[in-house]
């Protein structure tokens, strides 16, 4: 483990964990890879007093940010009119909370993009007459119109691109399906926004399509969740924006340098959520690779890299992987590494070596599964496949008991009667709450740390 830090960006550790060893031939080389950031005038969403928008970090200083909350304000919004209501005042609880001399606006959105306050392409600062501004800005929304969420993403795009700040994030909330444009049109949306700002999406009630917001959220290296009573907006809301007001510093990448002859199976980020990062690499020099992290404050993630390396000789050893955290520099200037640490490989013929199989890969190499199993298990189910989906949703709960996922395995229970959860036995029960498959289809990719 290496640690590099400068006053004014949290200091970052890398942990790595692994069985480095290998059978005469055996070429899968597995780390979790467990990256921890703390300091640096972090807060954990702690507002603080006092703090003025700066354009660069100052320590000791929050992070300056720019927010926008996008609010779909399409026609279903009014049905019941309590949810139009409950995301008016949700949106106010968030910028109650922004912390002073954050850049901020409201975008209403439809099947068009309106930036409704402050207007004009602009963002405000806020402070309490701001603030008051947009809450009043905000008595005004109704509800009618379509749904096009990519016209939502372009503008926030041009109002946060144009702030000169650390951190720029977006929070999205629809009700529904993403009707008026195409399914090319939003994932167009959503490539020409990756790596330019994070967003965090929400669909309250259950007529929204849960893998067009998760894709958002995963797009974006945002959150993604369901709030099945629009009663609850308001505490998801403020959380929220807690959260984002808890970031420090953005755009840090995962670098994964590996030597001739090896090969990248894949990189994922297994805690606290799934994510592949696999097909997300940017190249960075002589067999070196980027792969986005998205904004960070106090907290750490887990993520499993999978390499090949050339078959060798008992005895021999070889570096497999360095895995470093990199900060680009703004102004183009040399990035610098925040930390890193290593992946090895070395073969060896004591066999309970080569065969034992790491604490943590075995755990997060689960939880993988698990996410994977439920989301095919509930497909078979709309599909009509009850016997494929009794044995994926089975096997889920297997997963979720044997890694102590309490969260996930409660929310299996509402979709499944659990028979012998050591065993996977499980029947489908015959009604299920659209609210509860949702919730467990949305909420899947969530995971437990390994237990120390």
């Amino acid at each position: 483990m290496a640690n590099f830090s400068k006053s004014n960006v949290p200091q970052f550790s890398v942990e790595v964990y692994q069985n480095e060893y290998l059978p005469e031939g055996g070429r899968e080389v597995n780390g979790i890879v467990t990256v921890t950031s703390t300091g640096g005038g972090t807060t954990g969403g702690v507002p603080l007093t006092g703090a003025s928008p700066t354009p660069s970090h100052v320590p000791g200083q929050a992070a300056s940010a720019a927010v926008v909350i996008m609010v779909d304000c399409s026609g279903s919004m009014d049905y019941p009119p309590t949810k139009m209501r409950n995301a008016r005042d949700a949106t106010a609880a968030a910028v109650d909370t922004l912390r002073d001399g954050t850049r901020f606006a409201v975008v209403a959105g439809t099947h068009v993009a309106n930036d409704i306050y402050p207007g004009g392409g602009r963002l405000a600062i806020a402070d309490p007459q701001t603030k008051a501004q947009a809450k009043d800005a905000l008595r005004r929304l109704s509800a009618g119109g379509g749904t096009a969420i990519g016209t939502w993403l372009r503008l926030t795009d041009r109002l946060l691109g144009a702030a000169d700040v650390d951190i720029r994030h977006g929070i999205l909330l629809t009700d529904g399906r993403n009707e008026h444009e195409s399914p090319e049109d939003l994932r167009a949306a959503l490539d020409s926004c990756a790596g330019r700002f994070t967003c965090d999406a929400r669909g309250v009630g259950t007529d929204w399509e849960v893998k067009e917001v998760t894709a958002i959220a995963s797009a974006l290296l945002g959150t993604a969740d369901i709030v099945a009573d629009p009663a609850g907006l308001a505490a998801d809301f403020t959380q929220m924006m807690e959260n984002a007001m808890g970031k420090e510093v953005a755009d840090v990448a995962l670098r994964l340098w590996t030597p001739v002859g090896v090969e990248i199976k894949f990189v994922k980020q297994v805690a606290p959520t799934v994510a592949d990062l696999t097909g997300r690499r940017t190249e960075a020099g002589p067999r070196a690779g980027d792969y986005p992290t998205g904004s960070w404050g106090d907290e750490s993630r887990d993520y499993h890299v999978c390499v090949l390396v050339p078959e060798a000789g008992i005895g021999q050893e070889m570096l497999a992987a360095r895995v470093s955290l990199i900060l680009p520099d703004p102004s183009g200037g040399a990035p610098q590494t925040l930390s890193q640490g290593l992946v090895r490989a070395v073969w060896t013929d004591d066999m309970v070596a080569s065969t034992s199989i790491n604490p943590q890969v075995a755990h997060y190499t689960g939880q993988a599964e698990l996410a994977q199993v439920i989301q095919q298990g509930l497909d078979a189910r709309k599909s009509g496949d009850f016997d494929g989906a009794t044995a994926k949703l089975g096997r889920a709960v297997q997963l979720a008991s044997a890694s102590g996922n309490e969260d996930t395995a409660k929310l299996l229970s509402k979709v499944v009667d659990v028979v012998d959860a050591a065993t996977g036995t499980v029947r489908l029960k015959a009604k299920v709450a659209e609210a509860d498959e949702m919730t467990l289809e949305t909420r899947s990719t969530k995971t437990v740390r390994v237990k120390k």
